[in-house]
């Protein structure tokens, strides 16, 4: 009797052991690189795209972001005239993150960036997770984006005398009135970029390559002629002591060290343009060429902007000056046109006023067909519905993926606030890096012998700090934007489990 309780344990602790294994597995199950290459092959999606226009992609997606919203909101909260400084940090952890993907899009030239660079690489589980990320990354990103251009966008009204009343231009949390309020102009920009963006790719990236170059002849004037009005005094002192900013019951700590580095963290929104790049994959002509290219010359270009720009303006106008409560409440939401209004120069206002509000079209056009993209690459796999991943035969675009983005963007963007926008964005953005340049590192060590187009010099010590800073910035966003996102990513867990796991396309295989 004794042995036959011995034995019947031993068994059920043996198929315990079993179950345990088969269900590790089937969460890290990773999809084979002839995967990706057949699902390249059947694509329904037009390559249309060069070198130039890709780089047009990325350039349009970073500048915007940073320049034209982030520069007050960062100064006044975080770093001051330090923000410059908080830049060049962002960069680096850019680069970092930018030399890894890379070389994933060398070997991976499909959509779906970081989520599908996981998925042939670390495994399932944490390709969901990432995918989950970027969900929150694109969506908040474009939100934000559309909440800034209608900062300007009523600005450039007021140019004409057009004022549109408070509730209509305001979200309920930020508006002091009574009765109802939402943000129309950022509800209808959404719409409007939506419908352009099913047109077709093409016809999207010729529109996206005139509004770069406008945006890039904007932002040389405002470094040129802002030079003009600096006043060094506003540069006094360039790091300010260290202090509490109490804004409607609550406190926020800014300044000093600790705020250069919470302002590098609460910027890293504005790089998720090279990110862009790698969304578009699917889409290059020659993507395993190109994309690399593009992701580091646009993150290149528009670092070096973004320094120039933050020092002019913390320049031309005192970072306390950008208090939402203050003297100049409209400034954080167009702090480039205000800097020059308040210089006495309102023509020098008018003119950015203009391309900024055409320039932040593109950028919200590039963050909603990237997210349309890590939607479409999701689908595929089978880990969120197969609408996402229907594309219209006529205009080679995921049409129905856009329609239902863009109605809930838009929603959302009508009744939040910026600044919990802007740093929800940037925690998608630096956990996305961080996975990727893990990534990376184990592809290399997996699967050496790999084709690799593009390769990152001193991989362990590049990754390594990828790492290190992306993880270090992340704890040093507000705790509200920690909370809701890992919140966010508990959810996708819960999702994953409960959804995505038994209806993904490597199950079948996994089962088998």
């Amino acid at each position: 009797m004794i042995i036959v309780f011995i034995f019947c344990k031993k068994q059920y602790i043996w198929h315990l052991i079993t179950i345990n294994q088969y269900y590790s597995m089937s969460i890290m199950r990773v999809k084979p690189i002839s995967a990706f290459e057949a699902d390249m092959k059947k694509s329904d999606l037009k390559r249309v795209l060069g070198k130039w226009s890709l780089t047009a992609i990325g350039v349009g997606a970073i500048i915007g972001g940073g320049i034209f919203v982030l520069t007050g909101t960062g100064a006044y909260y975080h770093a001051g005239p330090a923000l410059a400084i908080s830049f060049i940090i962002a960069g680096i952890a850019c680069v970092f993150a930018a030399l890894c993907y890379s070389e994933f899009a060398s070997i991976l030239p499909v959509e779906g960036s970081a989520y599908a660079y996981a998925y042939g690489t670390i495994g399932e589980i944490f390709a969901w997770i990432i995918g989950w990320g970027l969900i929150l990354e694109y969506a908040m990103g474009s939100m934000t984006v559309a909440v800034s251009w209608s900062g300007y966008f009523n600005k450039l009204l007021k140019l004409f005398h057009i004022k549109l009343p408070d509730w209509l231009t305001t979200d309920p949390a930020s508006y002091t009135g009574e009765g109802f309020s939402m943000n129309l102009p950022a509800f209808l920009i959404v719409i409007l970029v939506i419908s352009l963006l099913i047109k077709g790719t093409k016809s999207a990236a010729k529109a996206n390559n005139a509004i770069v170059i406008l945006k890039v002849s904007a932002v040389i004037f405002v470094i040129v002629a802002g030079l003009f009005f600096i006043n060094t005094a506003n540069w006094s002192p360039f790091i300010p002591e260290a202090t509490q900013i109490i804004e409607k019951e609550t406190t926020h700590n800014a300044y000093g060290i600790g705020g250069i580095i919470s302002g590098a963290a609460a910027i890293f929104f504005a790089y998720v343009g090279f990110d862009a790049v790698s969304t578009q994959a699917g889409e290059a002509i020659n993507p395993k060429k190109d994309v690399p290219f593009a992701i580091i010359a646009s993150l290149l270009i528009c670092t070096t902007l973004y320094i120039l720009v933050s020092l002019v303006l913390t320049g031309m106008m005192n970072y306390q000056d950008f208090n939402p409560l203050g003297k100049y409440p409209e400034a954080i939401k167009a702090p480039v046109a205000y800097a020059f209004d308040i210089a006495g120069q309102s023509w020098a206002g008018s003119i950015i006023t203009i391309a900024a509000t055409i320039g932040l079209v593109s950028v919200l056009m590039v963050m909603i067909m990237g997210q349309s993209r890590i939607f479409l690459g999701m689908s595929k796999d089978g880990l969120i519905p197969q609408v996402f991943s229907k594309v219209n035969p006529i205009s080679g675009t995921p049409k129905t993926n856009l329609m239902i983005l863009g109605g809930i963007i838009a929603t959302v963007a009508a009744f939040t606030p910026i600044n919990k926008l802007a740093d929800m964005t940037s925690f998608g953005t630096l956990f996305a890096f961080t996975m990727v340049c893990i990534a990376v590192w184990i592809l290399r060590v997996k699967q050496p012998g790999l084709n690799r187009t593009f390769r990152v010099p001193a991989l362990p010590v590049i990754a390594v700090l990828g790492i290190a800073i992306n993880s270090y910035l992340i704890f040093n966003l507000s705790l509200d934007a920690q909370l809701l996102s890992f919140g966010w990513l508990i959810i996708g867990i819960l999702v994953y489990f409960l959804y995505s796991k038994k209806r993904s396309k490597l199950n079948n295989t996994t089962e088998e």
